[in-house]
């Protein structure tokens, strides 16, 4: 069995800071023998616009993805850094990066449900479509746990994703989120087992936690979640690691007696994209 660690942050608009706390994330996670990290949405900066204008990337190059590339050599471990504002064309995307142990970026993921919502929360309106375009392709990856599919925070609200990842061999969802304090404290939690039941899937959720401006604060209860649903590690309002060992016969013997996806009488139609 391999053992996953999940990352759960303070972020903030210092993106040197951000970096060091990853790192020694990372490195405590190595110590308690974890092969794969999983970071939260905007590890490596939270901020606004013109910041993530500012320290934008082309795909596959550019000093921050070769920081992450070495980190990952020296730690030899992988790494679902949750996002980071890319540039595509003239727009910028929030895209989950896959780094294998080796340095290698080994699967993208752009985010493909964009937080444009008015909730009863402060501030009230979300428009991530101002700073991001969505994404267009799904991602499932394999890694030292198992195949893993990719999502990105408000991407939870949407099942059909998760049952798409399913269909393309995922056996580990990772959710890097940076979830309110009043929609976290609402759904953070029965949203993730939703889709671990309805997946039979392990859950790597990483977390945002704690005030970020006076503006901003974050939910945070990063957890592993079993593909029975059952919450095995959790954090709460800190920031913090958890280390788990993934069990895959748990998956197959719960696959093989209640096959679920095999009963199913819909079939998902989203662009898929396979780096397996």
């Amino acid at each position: 069995m391999a053992k996953a660690g999940v990352i759960q942050m303070n972020s903030g608009a210092d993106i040197e800071e951000n970096f060091a706390i990853l790192t020694a994330a990372m490195e405590t996670l190595r110590i308690q023998g974890a092969t794969l990290a999983v970071a939260p949405e905007n590890a490596l900066l939270f901020a606004d616009q013109a910041d993530y204008q500012l320290v934008a990337e082309q795909p596959g190059s550019g000093i921050w993805q070769q920081r992450i590339a070495a980190l990952c050599r020296r730690l030899d471990m992988a790494l679902v850094l949750g996002s980071f504002p890319l540039r595509c064309g003239d727009r910028l995307t929030t895209s989950a990066i896959y780094v294998d142990a080796d340095g290698n970026q080994q699967a993208l993921y752009h985010k493909l449900h964009l937080f444009d919502v008015d909730i009863p929360d402060d501030p009230a309106s979300y428009h991530e479509s101002a700073t991001y375009q969505a994404g267009d392709t799904t991602a499932v990856v394999d890694s030292p746990v198992g195949a893993l599919g990719l999502s990105i925070c408000y991407d939870l609200r949407f099942p059909a994703l998760y049952q798409s990842l399913r269909a393309q061999g995922a056996q580990v969802l990772t959710v890097s989120a940076a979830f309110t304090e009043v929609t976290g404290r609402a759904h953070w939690e029965t949203l993730l087992r939703a889709r671990a039941i309805e997946t039979q899937c392990w859950v790597l959720a990483a977390a945002q936690c704690g005030q970020h401006t006076k503006q901003r604060t974050t939910w945070g209860h990063s957890m592993v979640i079993s593909p029975w649903g059952e919450v095995l590690a959790q954090l709460n309002g800190e920031t913090g690691v958890i280390c788990t060992e993934i069990d895959h016969s748990v998956t197959d013997v719960l696959r093989k007696r209640m096959p679920v996806s095999a009963h199913s009488r819909f079939q998902v139609t989203l662009n898929n994209k396979s780096n397996r």
